[in-house]
């Protein structure tokens, strides 16, 4: 089968190419981990043509079909190849542009993000427009033939090494809720744009705060109409909840064969390891049930599905370890970083409770929620 091929052509790649020094580095908590030997990683995926396969190919694409970027993300994670530096902008940012974007921003953006030459991050969450991103407050005013930002984002991943930044804004004064916002593309590296990073329970800082103060970009680098931001934005969104998913689902497996291996023999950790498997065989048939359906409610309902149990693995892991695990003598090891970060997966992109809402008011017609 073609299929099988493609799978054959991907895993013989990767096991020539693969520096063994870089297998299972960087990932959620640990982005800091050989960044540099990252980036010239994914330059090396690139020039071989293995960045955004399933671009088009007029787009610098191998322009794969779905079941053909399922088997590329499954075998890079089972590779145990490092965490990608250019997730962003590849696996969001790009495909939004080639569906929304006018063909001047595609000429100039898509080919540096295809090979690699500048990092991206992401604009969207705020002290109060968090998993309500409708209530986003940054504003972009326009003056002469630049847009002029104002305000702050906050859980910014990796804007501390991001060149640009794609920025959900208010401009249009006056305007609320879902009305009046636009998509723009920032550059990082300007007066006017400063970067804090947070320091995490991990002990690391890949998400950051960042502040606009009189931050400037291009008046034509606005994706989609000025005030049509909200709808470009959704579907960046729908973007990252795609194929790239499974690859994550084969890192799971990873961890809970890993956490299988040294789990002693008892009934009650036995059995919360069974559910585990379970809980994992459900969340890849939904996954693949699921791919390429855009209905409403379906990309809520799978995030569900993937942080409560991710989450519910670190606390198996804690239970594993036992005494062990509450103690940390030389910083955090594995297990200990797991648990940590994992409190997080119920949070970002999209809390539990913002997705239980989307779910009972669009999908099930329930009444909306009272809002302030």
């Amino acid at each position: 089968m073609a299929q099988d091929g493609f799978r054959d052509r991907v895993r013989t790649w990767l096991a020539e190419n693969l520096p063994p020094e870089l297998r299972g580095s960087g990932g959620p908590g640990r982005e800091h981990e050989a960044f540099d030997e990252r980036v010239a990683w994914e330059r090396r995926l690139a020039a071989a043509g293995w960045t955004c396969v399933g671009w088009p190919v007029e787009h610098g694409g191998q322009g794969a079909t779905l079941d053909q970027q399922v088997v590329f993300h499954e075998e890079y994670a089972r590779a145990n190849a490092p965490a990608r530096v250019s997730h962003l902008a590849q696996e969001l940012l790009g495909p939004t542009l080639i569906a929304f974007g006018t063909p001047e921003q595609r000429k100039r953006f898509l080919p540096p993000i295809v090979a690699v030459e500048e990092l991206w991050c992401q604009g969207y969450s705020e002290p109060g427009a968090g998993s309500d991103l409708a209530a986003v407050a940054t504003t972009a005013t326009l003056e002469g033939d630049e847009w002029v930002l104002n305000g702050q984002k906050v859980w910014t991943s990796l804007a501390h090494v991001a060149d640009w930044c794609f920025v959900l804004a208010r401009t249009e004064p006056g305007s609320k809720r879902h009305k009046g916002l636009s998509y723009l593309l920032v550059p990082m590296n300007q007066p006017g744009v400063e970067v804090r990073p947070i320091q995490q329970l991990t002990g690391t800082s890949e998400f950051n705060e960042v502040f606009f103060d009189g931050a400037r970009t291009a008046k034509d680098l606005v994706v989609g109409e000025p005030g049509d931001g909200w709808r470009v934005a959704m579907g960046t969104l729908a973007f990252e909840r795609g194929v790239a998913t499974l690859g994550q689902q084969v890192g799971f497996r990873r961890e809970l064969e890993e956490l299988t291996r040294i789990a002693p023999d008892d009934p009650v950790i036995a059995e919360r390891i069974d559910r585990a498997w379970v809980g994992l065989e459900v969340m890849r048939a939904q996954a693949i049930r699921t791919l390429g359906d855009s209905s409403p409610g379906v990309a809520e309902v799978s995030k569900l599905v993937w942080a409560n149990w991710h989450r519910d693995l670190g606390e198996l892991a804690m239970l594993v370890r036992g005494a062990r695990g509450m103690v940390a003598e030389d910083g955090l090891d594995a297990w200990q970083r797991l648990f940590l970060f994992t409190r997080a997966d119920t949070i970002y992109g999209g809390s539990n409770e913002i997705q239980r809402n989307v779910i009972a008011e669009r999908v099930l017609g329930l009444p909306r929620e009272v809002r302030p």
